[in-house]
């Protein structure tokens, strides 16, 4: 697959879809292709997606108190969530 080919899948990818493709079940699902800025989750669970895998905070709770991620205007993940315990990486 060329790097323009990769570029279109990850323009396509959404957090709705890998929710339903990987079958989450999350009420509130936001992808990001390098797994480190997010808008704000609502409605939990909630998870962050990236191209290879996710993240589930059960609650608000959870979200909020996560030493590994900044919620202000927007949610931020410093190293990305894969580096996060929880990551579950599909195959």
């Amino acid at each position: 697959m060329t790097m323009s080919e990769v570029s279109a899948v990850n323009r396509k990818l959404s957090g709705r879809m890998l929710n339903k493709l990987w079958g989450v079940d999350a009420k509130h699902a936001l992808y990001h292709k390098d797994g480190c800025w997010y808008n704000n989750l609502k409605r939990f669970p909630g998870a962050l997606f990236d191209p290879r895998g996710y993240v589930v905070f059960e609650t608000e709770d959870d979200y909020l108190k996560s030493i590994h991620v900044r919620v202000t205007q927007e949610t931020n993940v410093a190293h990305g969530i894969s580096c996060m315990p929880g990551y579950k990486r599909i195959e």
